[in-house]
């Protein structure tokens, strides 16, 4: 079949650097890549893949916890406030981020 419709799309750039290098060592262009998961969707009658949130480790999921267990952490957190042990959040995902 003829490739004749176009996809503008805005992406993040660096992931598309790191998706468009995967795929080149894979031996395919993103146009192929995009045709590949297009058809996957018409296949699969949605996206071929779940779509969730990752689950929370362990050591932080409440669910998990006991209420001493959850209440200890909380009260271990208010303690760290108040000696000013805080980081803003932008700055803690940012590490995590680069030490993937």
């Amino acid at each position: 079949m003829a490739k004749t419709a176009t996809l503008n799309l805005r992406v993040d750039p660096e992931s598309k650097a790191a998706a468009e290098d995967i795929l080149s060592r894979l031996g395919l262009s993103m146009s192929t890549a995009m045709d590949m998961f297009l058809k996957q969707i018409t296949l699969t009658g949605g996206l071929p893949f779940p779509v969730q949130l990752p689950p929370a480790p362990v050591s932080v999921n409440a669910d998990l916890m006991t209420e001493e267990e959850f209440v200890s952490k909380l009260e271990r957190g208010v303690e760290a406030a108040r000696r000013g042990q805080v980081r803003r959040a932008a700055e803690a995902f940012a590490e995590h981020r680069a030490n993937r």
